[in-house]
């Protein structure tokens, strides 16, 4: 009860900022280079989370900042786990999404402009254009956050990783980061309306770099990396 009721309240409140801070977005984002956009990008984070009644909260730090491109991967639990990561970087970073994402009025141009790549996950033809172009962009020093399940978790468990990040570390040799999401899943799962107001706490991995991984196979990038997510969000 207590969740449908603050839900019931909180909702029209988040629309009412979020739709507004879209709108305001387009302005600055046509003007200012994506490379100085994440100064606006990290508060705004911040705001959606807040009035969604999320507090945000950092373990760790993310990786200094020093002209590289890294690869943030992430458990996906909830519609707020992009916005826990932005909220902490601080450098230019864009995102791969379901292509539906990219479909949503003002939201999916907003990101389209800030160089987000849509994929088709069942369209393999397609889906591959996709990291190719991600690929490219990561070899000009794009930064990218990817979930590896591919989509929320209904559970909390760790969904089975895609093998595309993976792919992408192996061929660009980039420097991956594996970043633990909690709370997200009691703040609002995926297949409840409500909300649930709490605590956000974005956990930063150690980067795992190529010396690290490179002598590895695909599979075996992906099995390190989600033994590193896991004992993340053991810690």
């Amino acid at each position: 009860m207590y969740k449908t009721i603050f839900s019931l309240f909180a909702w029209p409140i988040w629309y009412l900022i979020f739709i507004p801070s879209l709108i305001f977005l387009f302005i600055p984002i046509l003007i200012i280079p994506r490379d100085k956009f994440y100064i606006i990008v990290r508060p705004i984070c911040w705001m959606w989370c807040f009035f969604a009644g999320q507090w945000l909260k950092k373990e760790n730090d993310p990786p200094p900042i020093n002209g590289q491109p890294y690869l943030y991967l992430f458990n996906h639990v909830s519609m707020f786990d992009q916005f826990m990561i932005g909220a902490y970087i601080g450098h230019y970073i864009t995102a791969v999404g379901a292509k539906e994402i990219f479909q949503y009025p003002i939201f999916g141009q907003l990101i389209t402009l800030y160089g987000g790549v849509p994929i088709i996950r069942t369209h393999l033809k397609s889906a591959l254009k996709s990291l190719q172009y991600v690929e490219e962009a990561i070899n000009k020093g794009v930064s990218f956050i990817i979930a590896p399940e591919g989509t929320r978790t209904l559970t909390g468990e760790l969904s089975p990783f895609k093998k595309g990040p993976f792919h992408l570390a192996k061929n660009t040799g980039i420097t991956i980061v594996p970043i633990a999401l909690i709370g997200g899943l009691e703040a609002k799962s995926k297949n409840d309306w409500r909300l649930k107001p709490g605590i956000l706490t974005t956990r930063f991995g150690v980067p795992i770099t190529q010396e690290e991984y490179g002598h590895l196979q695909v599979q075996e990038i992906s099995d390190l990396v989600r033994e590193k997510i896991e004992d993340l969000i053991k810690a």
